[in-house]
């Protein structure tokens, strides 16, 4: 019998492109730990050991794909930049293409936020020095439009307009295309052109100590401060109790007089900034609503300022948590957030509530990125000036 003739299968020329976009939207949704090879060679349909042709494993996955994200980005800030115009119809372009992008590829805002830290070090300078020639671009093209500022305000202003981009992978609201890309560009329109605060700067206010210094329970608030940062710092999978214990000075079996785990540490965490906005929220509604929104800004700023940013910690590793704590802490999540929506719709009824969600979003990723980027937290007047981009992206949106 004769052979049958079989054509050769011929592999796809993007077949990269597809790994790193199915690895993309994995790592967005999941997280890079709960991440496995299998699990990307899943989602575009080869197998395992065919990964390898193109990647050396996940953490170069990751890299190729925000250093991708990053050429992206670029690309577009640049094709916008070159529009003929005007300096402020320029930075208009550069508004509408990046809102354009977001809506269409809300993984590279994810990735970029959260992701990079799980990179090797030569990937992260990488990263870092294609990040601060994208934001020079837009601080410069910002200044072209308000001479005024100055080169360290405009450098706020556009990494809150980043966030106001980012903040779509923090939900999952999808208002009419059209509609949600011009939403986004009043936000960034408005947050482009927020006045920044002067004055002398404001000091948060001093915390009262739950416990005098010495006493048991302060032992137990250092371990929890210890953890926050290093899980904010290196990812909760790569943090180790002996880690958190060296960083609080204690050693050995001491710590586990406190906690009994890392989970235990991180739910923790979780319930006392959980209380702490609760507070907050059940003394706003007392207020007349556009009173009672402004509270809810300020309070959440100097919440985040005062919590060794928990809050943007606790989001990302969320995922790591006993199933029974997660649910609980995401409900009282949603109730705390669902306090702004409802004073966001009273003061403005006629907005839809998909524009509502997206609105209350981009404000609060503002103050959760900002708070976390350590040479904006060393502004003087950064507190008021988050409240006050917050609250111009709540004014913005009605």
């Amino acid at each position: 019998m004769a052979e049958i003739s079989r054509p050769p299968v011929r592999r796809p020329r993007n077949r990269k492109a597809q790994l790193a976009d199915a690895a993309a939207e994995l790592f967005r949704k999941h997280g890079y730990h709960q991440v496995s090879v299998n699990d990307i060679a899943k989602a575009a349909g080869v197998t395992g050991p065919a990964v390898y042709r193109h990647f050396r494993g996940k953490q170069d996955i990751l890299a190729h794909v925000l250093l991708s994200g990053m050429d992206t980005f670029g690309l577009v800030t640049e094709g916008a930049l070159a529009t003929p115009g005007t300096p402020a119809g320029q930075l208009s372009a550069l508004l509408r293409a990046v809102a354009e992008l977001a809506v269409d590829r809300r993984e590279i805002t994810a990735l970029w936020r959260w992701e990079g830290r799980h990179l090797a070090e030569a990937d992260r300078t990488k990263i870092r020095h294609r990040g601060a020639e994208l934001m020079a671009q837009w601080g410069i093209a910002l200044r072209d439009a308000r001479p005024e500022l100055a080169m360290s305000d405009a450098e706020l202003l556009c990494w809150a307009t980043l966030s106001v981009y980012g903040s779509l992978s923090d939900h999952h609201t999808s208002p009419p295309r059209r509609r949600f890309e011009d939403l986004l560009v009043t936000l960034a329109t408005a947050v482009t052109s927020c006045r920044v605060p002067d004055g002398d700067p404001v000091p948060l206010p001093e915390p009262l100590p739950e416990r005098a210094p010495g006493t048991p329970g302060s032992r137990r608030e250092e371990l929890l401060t210890a953890a926050i940062s290093l899980f904010r710092e290196r990812g909760y999978a790569a943090v180790s109790m002996e880690d958190i214990g060296a960083r609080a000075g204690m050693a050995g079996p001491s710590i586990y007089r406190y906690f009994p785990g890392k989970a235990a540490i991180l739910v923790a965490g979780g319930y006392r900034m959980s209380d702490q906005l609760a507070r907050t929220a059940t003394h706003a509604m007392t207020l007349p609503p556009q009173e009672a929104l402004t509270y809810l800004a300020t309070s959440y700023v100097d919440t985040v300022l005062r919590s060794d940013n928990i809050m943007a910690t606790f989001a990302n590793e969320l995922r790591n948590l006993p199933e029974r704590d997660r649910k609980d802490l995401v409900r009282l999540q949603r109730h705390y957030v669902g306090h702004w929506y409802a004073l966001l719709r009273t003061v403005a009824p006629d907005l839809p509530e998909p524009d509502t969600r997206v609105i209350v979003h981009v404000a609060l990723t503002i103050v959760n990125d900002l708070a976390r980027t350590p040479r904006l937290l060393r502004r003087p007047r950064i507190a008021a000036e988050l409240t006050e981009l917050a609250v111009t992206v709540l004014d913005a949106g009605r």
